[in-house]
């Protein structure tokens, strides 16, 4: 008999999984890393890892999307409007995630990293926009809130390219006065 995903068990294994390919992603580059070093580290057998991951890339993107949502702390923007403070907060937090990437290996898996840090955007977006306009079409809205996640990850992308011009606050807030009127 399997026990469900919310057992303490459970979740402490899969943190104890998710942990030990971090520390690993310290030392090695993502293509060089298998399920032996990981089950070797955590001290699990395959089977306990394969219990809790499709596959090594599975483990990849359940790993940066935890991270992103920790970085983002997505439930303070659950109930806060799409405004200035709201922006600069969300691309600081884009830019910090992708600098502590940067102190780990990823190259190889930037399009992963992408199309996360997209994704989590993009339902933040729409969530923010949908309190601000209720009446709204609910298409415009999911549209808007996709080319608001490409633009801002674009714009972090933008930001490191040139990062040691000015702060990523400095680098959004050139372009805000330009962005929140169309959103209004």
């Amino acid at each position: 008999m399997t026990q469900p995903k919310t057992d303490p068990r459970v979740q402490r294994t899969r943190k104890l999984i998710m942990d030990s390919f971090m520390e690993l992603s310290s030392k090695k580059d993502f293509k060089d890393i298998t399920v032996k070093d990981i089950t070797a580290e955590a001290m699990i057998n395959r089977a306990t890892f394969y219990y809790h991951f499709e596959d090594i890339y599975d483990l990849l993107e359940k790993v940066l999307s935890e991270v992103l949502l920790v970085n983002l702390n997505c439930d303070d923007y659950q109930n806060d409007e799409l405004n200035e403070e709201a922006l600069v907060s969300i691309f600081l937090a884009i830019t910090n995630f992708q600098k502590s990437l940067s102190n780990r290996c990823h190259r190889g898996y930037e399009d992963t990293i992408a199309r996360i840090i997209r994704d989590q955007l993009e339902i933040i977006f729409y969530k923010m926009l949908l309190k601000q306009h209720k009446t709204e079409e609910d298409r415009a809205l999911k549209i808007t809130a996709v080319i608001l996640s490409w633009g801002i990850y674009g714009a972090s992308v933008e930001w490191r390219r040139d990062s040691k011009k000015i702060s990523p606050e400095e680098f959004i807030k050139l372009a805000i006065p330009y962005i929140i009127p169309g959103i209004k």
